[in-house]
């Protein structure tokens, strides 16, 4: 990663952990280019790609504004705002909606694409996500979930559809991390992930579907009980 990308990498984590609220400004090139110790030009640089995700905006003659998030245009610093410890529950629960509408249909494509192969990886998954709620091992909790659902993508047997999931697997991590550290939360994505491969054995699509609408209401209503009400 260069320099500018590294320093924008930066300021989004600022942004995104509230030093920098929406609307308003970032400190000035000079600022910037002091409290880092680069160059204005690699400033300018920096800048000038959160410029290009929509994240800051340039007001000639006042200086850079922080947009919100319903702004932004990229999907990477939507979904690390998302995942973020500090993020707003509407942003949160967007990006669950925006999961339903790919997770759901392709658990449906799943039912009847699905090999045995594809069903035992995705029980091997499962048992790994029991043997870490038993040790309170939330790194292989987390890594066991995202793993099942990219099994759930890959034996849709579509190659778009877990190009699409990626993004959501790759920055799920760290909010994933918050919310699996809660026992409660881990036994019910235990069962939900139990009744989506029960679903998917069966090869009855409607079933899948309807097993993983449960899945991501259940991760809607663990949000709100146990991040964003404790937040408030």
């Amino acid at each position: 990663m260069s320099l500018p990308d590294e320093l924008s990498e930066r300021l989004l984590g600022s942004i995104i952990d509230g030093s920098y609220p929406p609307g308003t400004a970032l400190p000035s090139e000079g600022e910037l280019a002091e409290q880092f110790s680069v160059s204005r030009l690699t400033i300018r640089e920096a800048i000038k790609a959160l410029r290009v995700q929509n994240v800051v905006r340039i007001q000639r003659g006042r200086g850079t504004y922080v947009n919100a998030p319903a702004q932004w245009t990229a999907l990477d610093p939507m979904i690390r705002a998302a995942t973020s410890p500090r993020s707003s529950s509407a942003v949160s629960e967007s990006l669950i909606e925006a999961r339903r509408l790919l997770e759901v249909g392709a658990a449906e494509l799943s039912a009847v694409k699905r090999t045995e192969e594809d069903l035992a990886q995705l029980r091997e998954q499962l048992h790994d996500m029991q043997t870490a709620a038993d040790t309170d091992d939330v790194e292989l909790f987390v890594a066991a979930d995202i793993a099942f659902h990219n099994t759930v993508m890959q034996s849709t047997g579509n190659v778009f559809i877990p190009l699409m999931f990626e993004p959501f697997g790759r920055l799920l991590i760290e909010g994933r991390r918050e919310t699996s550290s809660v026992g409660e939360i881990r036994a019910n994505a235990i069962e939900q992930h139990t009744k989506i491969l029960r679903a998917l054995e069966s090869g009855d699509p409607v079933r899948a579907r309807r097993a993983m609408i449960d899945h991501l209401a259940q991760t809607a209503d663990d949000l709100r009980t146990h991040v964003i009400d404790k937040q408030g």
